[in-house]
This record gives C-alpha cells, structure tokens and sequence, in this order.
C-alpha cells in the first residue's frame, strides 16, 4: 500500500514543503530511505521500527520504500521521524483510512525515541510560519515545542506526547487537548536587567559614548588599561538599548530556534541578544557553517550586540572575516548542496588593552613593552576593521575620589529613555526607507539626512587632513553626528554634533601611528 503525509523542512530561514511517499510491498525485509537524506534521516530507521513495536503495533517482515520528496534537496534532521511512522502506520493499516482525506492539509513533525514518545526539535518556528503561507491548516508536533509554535496565530498546532496518542488521535478514538498561550502577556513580559550603569562610579565620557552607540545602533571599540571597566560596562549596554518590536522578536526567534538556543518550552526571544564568545572561537563557529549551514554568533546577535573582549587575542584572519558582514548585515555560507543567506545586523562591540602589558599610555604605570611588540599587538587590528567602527572611546582608570564618592549616578532608565526618544526620531524619519537607525544609512541618505553648514565643513576638512581619515570614516562621522543631534533633539547636525563625533574617530591614530 502507498501513502503520503505532509512535513516540513528548513533551507535556511525559510521552511518548505517535504512530502513523505510510504510505500509497502511484497519481498525480502527491507527498509529503505530516498531523496537525499543525510545520517540522521538514515539512523531514523531503527528509531522507527522501535517505537512503532513498542508502541504497541506490529512492524509486518516486507519491504518499506520511504521517498522525500522533492528528491534533489539534501534533507538532514530528525524532524522526519514522526511523519515517516505516521506514514508507515497508515501503509499498514492502524490508520482509518477515512481519515486520510483529512490529512492533506496537515503536517508532522518531531523526533520519536525508541518507546514512542515525541521529542523536540529544532527550527518549528520557522517552519509553521511557512506552513500557515501554504495554507496549512494542522500541525502536528512535539509537546515540547507548543509554545514556541504558538507563536503563529491562525494555525492549529496540536502537541503529540507518543504515537499510541497521535494514532488514537487520528483514528478518532480520543481526542488531543490543546494548550492555550496568551502571546500579548509573554512578549509584555520583559525580562529584567541585573546589571546597571548606576553601578559605574565615574567614567561619564564612557557612559556618553556608549549613549550615542545605543541610540544610534554604531559600533563601538573601548581602548584602556586592565581594570578601567571596559568589560564591565560593556555587558551595561543592552540595559539601555531600545525594547524589542514583535516583528524584530520573531525574527531573532527564528535564528535561535533553528540553531538550537531556545531554552525549553520557551516561545519567544523578547530581549536583545548579546553574545561574547571566547576568542577561541572557529571561523564557521562565529560566522556560521557546517555541512547543512546553520547561523553563527554574528547571527545569533542579530538585532543584538556581538561582544568581542580582548580583540587582539582573536585569530586575525577571523576578526577580517567580519568586515563584510559589518557593511552588508547579511551572511552568504555556500556550500555543495545549497547556498544560504542568513541575516546579522548587530551592534559590535570590541574591548582590548592598548599593548601587552596592557598600560601603553594610561598614565597610571610605566609600560614594559618595546615599540616592536606594541606594533605587533595592535597590528592584529586591521586599518579596514577599525575603519568600520564608528566609535573609538579610550577608558581611563578611576580615581580613587569616585570610586569613594557617594554622588548617585544615573540609571540604565534614565539613559535608555534618551535612548528610546532617539531612536523614535530615527524611525518616524526612516519609515519610507526600510531602515531603522542611523547606522544604516546609505550614501543617498546621508546627502539628505546628514546636510552640514559652511562652518561644520570646514571643522571636518580640518579633521580629515590632520587625522588621515578615511572616505568610509567621513560617512562615519557624519552618521554619529546624526545620532548626536538626535539625541539633542535638534533637526540639523550643528558644529557641536559634528565635533563630538569627530572626537570619537581620532583616538584609534593615537595607537595606530606606532605601526
């Protein structure tokens, strides 16, 4: 007997369609998988035939053919498993065939074990979104995995525990309760910050550019001795980084959800991501690779901050691997079998010690090292990668008179709503454009947005001849400005604007002339 049942697969971000061809015939016992499926389809197998046995059902001694189709698409996972022992359950005949005809527009997914029970998998979000555009109308999937599927209104998404369950289900014996979520409340529910920029005693100058980082969503790279607090208040920043949007939130639960990062029975990812990976790290690890690609850190930060502590302690050739993905904010990994774009607009942010010793030029202790090695220290730091930073902020120790000081400093809150009016400003001005910060802009949009007057030129032509500054470190400049206007609320980029933000460009020549 032949059937065919509906699941779902991921290229990507996007879902697509699978079907599952089952069929059984006369023969020597047989059981073969085709249409390109990876080890993990192939292992499936055996979970099958053992979870069906202890489920309760007799596996018949024929030959089995499983095709998933479309045939030329690698298939990998083990989200087939539970279409396939559906398929081969309704070949045998322990599905009313009545209620095949109500299966059309019905999908499985999930990983069964060898008792019969239904495991999580990975990336549902994503595929019931795809699903609920192909008209689907059922989805049947691991418990575990309802509230993330939640998530997708007007779909029916029915949780499977077993598949003694699902069969009793399907043959109207029983019937699946369904479990209700009010998404509106979950995604109200902010988690809250145990961190706080109140907890900072002095660096007001840091605290300000780390302002005009947030409120214009700029990369940023803190410079200083060991111990001034560049980690520390660098983990501070997301305290003060716009709420996430619904439609930002589903996207980054959609890269989540497929490299495996949801925590159990979570729906959606409602706070900004901020990754810090070791310097340890692999390229594909940190840009995303593998056989079947899957997203990297610099995805997995996307709407976020990627935070790299001790720079020059990164592999080289890895830190120039982001430069493309800091003016594109999208990832293309080719590989063999597919080519897949995956989104990464973040907010970078680099912290590292001006030498190996860690106090060239703080004033604080005499630096140990030779001109040579802090040549080669800082080399790891390409001109091009710094070029694409658009702030660079040297911290400072702190005198002992702050530290002591009991003068109240201000809150993340207080910072995040000077935040939060910038970036209100950026998107009422940006609505027709399909951006959302002044990071983003174009060189269209900077000539109509980022207009200076006489005096301001004349301030940046001074700027652009004493610091050798780049023609990508001018739009730099010009888009920091922006954000410092903003954030005064002033519609045009003033010489104040303009000279705080050149201010924040000429540090890393400081460092740089020494090689």
């Amino acid at each position: 007997m032949l059937s065919k049942i509906n699941s779902m697969a991921l290229n990507g971000l996007d879902g697509y369609l699978v079907e599952i061809q089952t069929d059984i015939s006369p023969g020597l016992p047989s059981f073969e998988i085709v249409g390109l499926p990876d080890t993990s389809v192939k292992e499936a197998k055996e979970r099958i035939r053992s979870a069906i046995k202890n489920s309760g059902f007799e596996f018949p001694s024929r030959r089995f053919l499983i095709n998933l189709a479309p045939a030329d698409i690698k298939k990998g996972g083990s989200s087939f498993d539970l279409p396939m022992a559906i398929g081969i359950l309704i070949a045998i005949g322990y599905i009313n065939e009545n209620n095949i005809s109500n299966l059309e527009k019905s999908i499985f997914l999930g990983e069964v074990s060898l008792d019969g029970s239904i495991n999580s998998i990975n990336g549902i979000l994503p595929m019931c979104i795809e699903a609920l555009h192909l008209g689907i109308k059922n989805v049947y999937l691991p418990k575990n995995n309802i509230r993330e599927a939640s998530i997708v209104k007007d779909l029916n998404t029915i949780p499977v525990d077993n598949l003694t369950q699902l069969v009793n289900h399907l043959n109207g014996i029983s019937t699946i309760e369904k479990e209700n979520f009010d998404i509106n409340n979950l995604f109200s529910c902010h988690s809250t910050h145990n961190l706080d920029f109140a907890d900072v005693k002095g660096q007001e100058n840091i605290k300000r550019a780390l302002e005009v980082s947030a409120a214009g969503a700029h990369n940023c790279l803190l410079i200083g001795s060991p111990g001034s607090g560049k980690t520390m208040m660098a983990r501070r920043l997301p305290t003060i980084l716009p709420d996430l949007t619904f439609n930002e939130a589903l996207e980054i639960t959609k890269i989540h959800s497929i490299a495996g990062k949801l925590k159990n029975n979570s729906s959606l990812v409602t706070t900004r991501p901020f990754r810090a990976p070791h310097h340890n790290i692999s390229p594909s690890s940190i840009i995303g690779g593998g056989r079947i690609p899957t997203p990297g850190e610099i995805s997995l930060a996307h709407f976020g901050i990627l935070f790299l502590d001790e720079l020059p302690e990164f592999n080289k050739n890895l830190l120039e691997l982001l430069r493309t993905p800091l003016e594109d904010r999208e990832v293309t990994i080719s590989r063999v079998n597919s080519t897949l774009t995956f989104p990464c607009n973040f907010m970078f942010v680099g912290s590292m010690n001006p030498c190996m010793c860690g106090y060239y030029g703080s004033g604080v202790k005499e630096c140990t090292c030779s001109p040579e090695s802090i040549s080669k220290y800082l080399g790891k730091i390409s001109g091009p990668l710094l070029d694409r930073i658009d702030i660079h902020i040297e911290v400072k120790p702190v005198q002992y008179k702050k530290l002591d000081s009991n003068i109240k400093n201000e809150t993340s809150k207080q910072i995040k709503e000077r935040v939060d009016n910038a970036r209100q400003i950026q998107l009422d001005r940006y609505k027709d454009f399909n951006i959302y910060s002044n990071s983003e802009l174009t060189p269209n949009l900077i000539n109509e947005f980022c207009k200076i007057n006489s005096n301001g030129k004349k301030i940046l032509e001074n700027a652009f001849d004493k610091l050798g500054l780049s023609a990508r470190a001018y739009t730099r400049i010009l888009k920091v400005a922006r954000t410092i206007a903003d954030l005064d609320n002033k519609p045009n980029i003033e010489c104040t604007h303009l000279a705080e933000a050149i201010q924040y460009r000429s540090l890393d020549r400081k460092y740089t002339d020494k090689y």
